[in-house]
Protein backbone atom coordinates (compact mmCIF):
# COMPACT_ATOMS: atom_id res chain seq x y z
CA UNK A 1 0.00 0.00 0.00
CA UNK A 2 1.17 3.51 -0.73
CA UNK A 3 1.10 6.37 1.75
CA UNK A 4 -1.94 7.75 -0.07
CA UNK A 5 -3.75 4.40 0.29
CA UNK A 6 -2.98 4.32 4.00
CA UNK A 7 -4.30 7.85 4.45
CA UNK A 8 -7.45 7.03 2.47
CA UNK A 9 -8.08 4.01 4.72
CA UNK A 10 -7.55 6.18 7.81
CA UNK A 11 -9.97 8.82 6.49
CA UNK A 12 -12.51 6.07 5.87
CA UNK A 13 -12.27 5.00 9.50
CA UNK A 14 -12.67 8.57 10.76
CA UNK A 15 -15.45 9.66 8.42
CA UNK A 16 -17.53 6.49 8.51
CA UNK A 17 -16.88 4.36 11.60
CA UNK A 18 -19.06 1.27 11.76
CA UNK A 19 -20.06 -1.15 14.49
CA UNK A 20 -17.18 -3.46 13.63
CA UNK A 21 -14.61 -0.78 14.45
CA UNK A 22 -16.35 0.68 17.50
CA UNK A 23 -13.82 1.68 20.13
CA UNK A 24 -10.75 0.97 18.00
CA UNK A 25 -11.14 3.26 14.97
CA UNK A 26 -9.38 6.30 16.51
CA UNK A 27 -6.21 4.38 17.31
CA UNK A 28 -6.39 2.42 14.05
CA UNK A 29 -6.66 5.67 12.05
CA UNK A 30 -3.70 7.14 13.97
CA UNK A 31 -1.66 3.99 13.29
CA UNK A 32 -2.41 4.16 9.56
CA UNK A 33 -1.42 7.85 9.47
CA UNK A 34 1.81 7.09 11.31
CA UNK A 35 2.61 4.31 8.85
CA UNK A 36 1.99 6.70 5.95
CA UNK A 37 4.45 9.21 7.43
CA UNK A 38 7.05 6.50 8.07
CA UNK A 39 6.64 5.22 4.51
CA UNK A 40 7.11 8.74 3.09
CA UNK A 41 10.30 9.14 5.10
CA UNK A 42 11.54 5.75 3.87
CA UNK A 43 10.92 6.99 0.33
CA UNK A 44 13.04 10.07 1.03
CA UNK A 45 15.90 7.91 2.31
CA UNK A 46 15.63 5.61 -0.71
CA UNK A 47 16.27 8.55 -3.05
CA UNK A 48 19.30 9.74 -1.07
CA UNK A 49 22.30 7.43 -1.60
CA UNK A 50 24.15 8.82 1.42
CA UNK A 51 21.11 8.15 3.63
CA UNK A 52 20.54 4.53 2.62
CA UNK A 53 21.18 3.21 6.13
CA UNK A 54 18.70 5.55 7.79
CA UNK A 55 15.64 3.55 6.80
CA UNK A 56 16.80 0.77 9.14
CA UNK A 57 17.18 3.09 12.12
CA UNK A 58 14.63 4.03 14.73
CA UNK A 59 12.03 6.64 13.88
CA UNK A 60 13.58 8.96 16.46
CA UNK A 61 16.98 8.79 14.76
CA UNK A 62 15.38 9.32 11.36
CA UNK A 63 13.56 12.41 12.63
CA UNK A 64 16.80 13.79 14.08
CA UNK A 65 18.56 13.30 10.74
CA UNK A 66 15.69 14.77 8.75
CA UNK A 67 16.94 18.32 9.32
CA UNK A 68 19.96 17.54 7.14
CA UNK A 69 17.71 16.81 4.17
CA UNK A 70 14.73 19.17 4.47
CA UNK A 71 13.98 22.56 6.00
CA UNK A 72 13.92 22.80 9.76
CA UNK A 73 10.21 23.70 9.64
CA UNK A 74 9.38 20.50 7.75
CA UNK A 75 11.49 18.40 10.12
CA UNK A 76 9.83 20.01 13.15
CA UNK A 77 6.37 19.39 11.74
CA UNK A 78 7.27 15.74 11.05
CA UNK A 79 8.66 15.24 14.56
CA UNK A 80 5.62 16.81 16.22
CA UNK A 81 3.23 14.78 14.07
CA UNK A 82 5.13 11.55 14.67
CA UNK A 83 5.01 12.09 18.43
CA UNK A 84 1.31 12.97 18.38
CA UNK A 85 0.40 9.95 16.25
CA UNK A 86 2.59 7.59 18.30
CA UNK A 87 0.94 8.76 21.50
CA UNK A 88 -2.51 8.34 19.94
CA UNK A 89 -1.71 4.79 18.80
CA UNK A 90 -1.09 3.50 22.30
CA UNK A 91 -3.68 2.81 24.93
CA UNK A 92 -3.18 4.80 28.12
CA UNK A 93 -5.37 4.12 31.14
CA UNK A 94 -7.61 7.03 32.07
CA UNK A 95 -7.03 8.81 28.75
CA UNK A 96 -9.54 9.18 25.97
CA UNK A 97 -8.78 8.21 22.40
CA UNK A 98 -8.22 11.11 19.97
CA UNK A 99 -11.34 12.79 18.63
CA UNK A 100 -12.42 12.78 15.00
CA UNK A 101 -11.44 16.46 14.65
CA UNK A 102 -7.95 15.81 16.05
CA UNK A 103 -7.52 12.86 13.71
CA UNK A 104 -8.76 14.86 10.72
CA UNK A 105 -6.23 17.61 11.48
CA UNK A 106 -3.44 15.04 11.84
CA UNK A 107 -4.49 13.29 8.62
CA UNK A 108 -4.42 16.61 6.74
CA UNK A 109 -0.98 17.40 8.14
CA UNK A 110 0.24 13.91 7.27
CA UNK A 111 -1.03 14.28 3.70
CA UNK A 112 0.81 17.62 3.40
CA UNK A 113 4.05 16.14 4.72
CA UNK A 114 3.78 13.01 2.56
CA UNK A 115 3.39 15.19 -0.53
CA UNK A 116 6.25 17.46 0.52
CA UNK A 117 8.63 14.59 1.33
CA UNK A 118 7.78 12.83 -1.94
CA UNK A 119 8.46 15.97 -3.96
CA UNK A 120 11.76 16.54 -2.20
CA UNK A 121 12.84 12.97 -2.66
CA UNK A 122 12.28 13.12 -6.41
CA UNK A 123 13.69 16.62 -7.02
CA UNK A 124 17.16 17.12 -5.51
CA UNK A 125 16.94 20.87 -6.20
CA UNK A 126 14.36 21.09 -3.41
CA UNK A 127 16.63 19.57 -0.80
CA UNK A 128 18.04 21.69 1.96
CA UNK A 129 21.06 23.74 1.07
CA UNK A 130 20.29 23.93 -2.64
CA UNK A 131 17.97 26.89 -2.91
CA UNK A 132 15.24 25.28 -0.85
CA UNK A 133 11.93 27.06 -1.16
CA UNK A 134 10.11 27.49 2.11
CA UNK A 135 7.25 25.11 2.73
CA UNK A 136 3.64 26.14 3.02
CA UNK A 137 2.60 27.24 6.49
CA UNK A 138 1.42 24.42 8.68
CA UNK A 139 -2.14 24.17 9.88
CA UNK A 140 -0.67 23.05 13.18
CA UNK A 141 1.70 25.99 13.56
CA UNK A 142 1.82 27.28 17.07
CA UNK A 143 1.19 30.99 17.58
CA UNK A 144 4.19 33.07 18.53
CA UNK A 145 4.07 34.49 22.03
CA UNK A 146 3.48 38.19 22.18
CA UNK A 147 5.12 40.49 24.64
CA UNK A 148 2.55 42.27 26.69
CA UNK A 149 3.00 45.29 28.91
CA UNK A 150 2.58 44.91 32.60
Amino acid sequence: MTSEDLLAAARGLVEDPDAGTAGVWPRAAALLARQALEQAMAGLWAWQPEAAGLSGGTMRSQLLCLTAYVDEDVATRAAYLSAALSRACHYHPYELAPTASELTRWLNETADLVTLLASRAQDPALLRGSGTPTSAPSRMARPRPTRGRR
